[in-house]
């Protein structure tokens, strides 16, 4: 016989999803809510007005001491000690082979304390690679996975919603950006980041406080309608935004630089990082000799493509491959983002195909993002 496999972990919010009728799943061993409705409304409630989402799957790892931003020169591809006390980058960590272990938001919430926000799928993997490279260093990794719950509000009404309810300056909250103050009364660390290609914030906060601020966010925006939203909405506007999801876009056989993300990788910070080596060859490769470049494709159709898929010329040979793709609610039409050879990436290129169960469905091909907000 064998063991069962162990129970998705539940956060802090699980009663209120069930409250609200939400379709759970399990995500990453995790018990998520997928959609509460229907996912095209959510969506556009982002796009338009504003969403409310529990991120609690995602890993949380602070680094703390005096050589904590050395430590992160040396685990990941960006310079983390340069970041200023309040600011968020985006990063990646990878491999000795310069393969891509996971993608990252680091901030600094102080002079030797840096907060490491990971996929929920990968958290354990970039805790085990981060205390084995921060030896040496005087630096302390520390798991707070479960010292946090994260809530995101998103969308163009979101300043008027948290404004309601915080004493923050979220005005001078730069994108990028964090600082302390209390949600509804409560302390959390408000950060101007986000996954959906709209303003927001995501807020860290103790899991015992999670269900007042959820209630509080829910109650303040009720009258600009703010809807509570799944993980299938937020697959969707973050395609629409062209952001990459790891696991799809990004992997252990992707370098950075194969993903079109050569500039988070810093060779002028200080000492050696894990992965320089491959990086390096991996970025001469990228100027004498251009991998597969990652595009938007749209649909002319209405068959959705999806991760996998076969990319094709007009005779039908392969060139490249789906990552991601799905019904886009904002174009009205199927999108795509797939990697495919160069003299097929330039906007316009014809011919290009998807093939969907043996039929070629044509599609445009375009430059990310699909989606860019007015500002």
């Amino acid at each position: 016989m064998t063991d069962a496999p162990p129970a998705p972990r539940r956060t802090a919010l699980d009663a209120r999803h069930r409250a609200l009728g939400a379709t759970m799943t399990d995500f990453a061993g995790w018990d998520m809510p997928l959609r509460y409705g229907s996912e095209r409304d959510e969506h556009t409630a982002v796009r338009t007005r504003a969403g409310l989402f529990d991120l609690s799957h995602m890993g949380e790892i602070s680094l703390i001491g005096s050589q904590a931003g050395e430590a992160l020169d040396h685990a990941l591809v960006g310079r983390l000690s340069a970041l200023a006390v309040g600011r968020a980058r985006y990063t990646m960590i990878c491999d000795d082979e310069g393969g891509i272990l996971d993608d990252l938001i680091v901030y600094r919430l102080g002079d030797e304390e840096f907060l490491v926000v990971a996929n929920a799928s990968n958290a354990q993997v970039v805790l085990d690679a981060l205390t084995e490279r921060a030896g040496g260093f005087e630096a302390t990794v520390r798991d707070d996975r479960d010292a946090y719950a994260l809530i995101a509000v998103q969308g163009p009404e979101s300043p008027g919603i948290l404004g309601s309810l915080t004493d923050a300056d979220l005005e001078g909250l730069k994108y990028y950006a964090g600082l302390p103050g209390t949600v509804a009364g409560v302390p959390a660390m408000i950060a101007r980041t986000g996954y959906t290609g709209e303003d927001g914030f995501e807020l860290f906060l103790a899991p015992g406080d999670a269900e007042r601020v959820w209630e509080a966010l829910t109650e303040a925006g009720a009258p600009v309608g703010l809807v509570p939203c799944g993980l299938s909405c937020r697959d969707t506007l973050r395609l629409e935004a062209g952001m990459p999801l790891y696991g799809n876009e990004l992997t252990t056989d992707t370098t950075p630089f194969d993903a079109g993300l050569g500039r988070v990788v810093k060779f002028d910070k200080p000492g050696d990082f894990v992965g320089r080596q491959a990086l390096e060859a991996a970025s001469r490769e990228a100027d004498t000799v251009s991998p597969r470049t990652l595009v938007g494709l749209v649909a002319e159709g209405r068959r959705v493509p999806r991760a996998g898929y076969a990319v094709v010329a007009a005779d039908g040979s392969p060139i490249g491959q789906v990552t991601s793709g799905a019904p886009s609610p904002t174009l009205g039409k199927p999108i795509a983002m797939a990697y495919v050879d160069p003299e097929y990436a330039k906007p316009g290129t014809e011919g290009v195909s998807v093939d969907i169960r043996g039929t070629r469905e044509p599609y445009e091909v375009v430059a990310l993002p699909f989606y860019r907000r007015e500002r």
